[in-house]
């Protein structure tokens, strides 16, 4: 899922962008309020984590141009209002402005994890969010409950390369460079002295493919990887 954080504590926002990487989901940052409404209103998200005190333009003037956005299935947007104020007034005001749920600061990332995880699953029931599955030939990826098979086979999988695979079947069919893939994955400026990614692509590849006669990871010399269903 495409996740957009909205926080202008650098430090939580990195934090956040860590952790919901890690559980699967592409992740943008926005620092203060104006890039915020700007990337909700004019980008494709599947949920926004939204702070309440932000520079430019506070959390509920962002909640309300999300609420105002016309565009289709844009209006039932889940939103998790984040702040430090505890507040009943603060609470009220934003569920009746349209936010989803609300979540005080201090928080543990597992109860965070739980809350966006039911909005997404409660999304999808209603019809708003797309599915939390991917899908390519046999391989199959639960992005909530962070399973992936081929066929009938589980395939055991490390937080990293659940990320890997999970970004490289978004963009299927679109040859991905290194630099692309360090970046989104390892959260790094790519070093051409580091082999990180070739290592983890020759991991994944050993459990996606090599015990499968059909493959569907590809190198493209001298310019990335790309996940295809090619012809035999």
């Amino acid at each position: 899922m495409r996740l957009l954080v909205i926080e202008d504590e650098v430090k939580l926002a990195q934090y956040l962008h860590k952790g919901l990487g890690e559980n699967g989901h592409v992740v943008d940052v926005a620092h203060d309020g104006i890039e915020g409404r700007r990337l909700a209103t004019g980008g494709d998200y599947d949920l926004v984590l939204l702070d309440v005190m932000l520079p430019g333009v506070d959390g509920f003037g962002v909640l309300q141009a999300i609420r105002a956005d016309e565009r289709p299935g844009k209006r039932g947007l889940p939103v998790l209002m984040l702040t430090a104020r505890d507040r009943v007034e603060d609470r009220v005001r934003g569920l009746e402005q349209g936010a989803d749920d609300y979540l005080v600061k201090p928080f543990a990332f597992s109860e965070l994890l739980a809350r966006v995880g039911a909005l997404l699953r409660r999304g999808q029931q209603a019809g708003a969010a797309p599915a939390t599955e991917l899908h390519l030939a046999d391989l199959r990826l639960d992005l909530l409950s962070r399973r992936a098979e081929r066929g009938s086979a589980r395939l055991d999988l490390t937080a990293k390369e659940f990320k890997l695979l999970a970004l490289l079947l978004r963009r299927r069919g679109q040859i991905l460079s290194r630099t692309t893939l360090a970046e989104q994955v390892w959260d790094m400026h790519f070093d051409s002295d580091t082999n990180i990614v070739e290592v983890a692509v020759r991991r994944l590849r050993a459990k996606l493919d090599d015990p499968f006669p059909h493959k569907l990871l590809h190198t493209v010399r001298g310019m990335g990887y790309v996940l295809e269903d090619r012809a035999p």
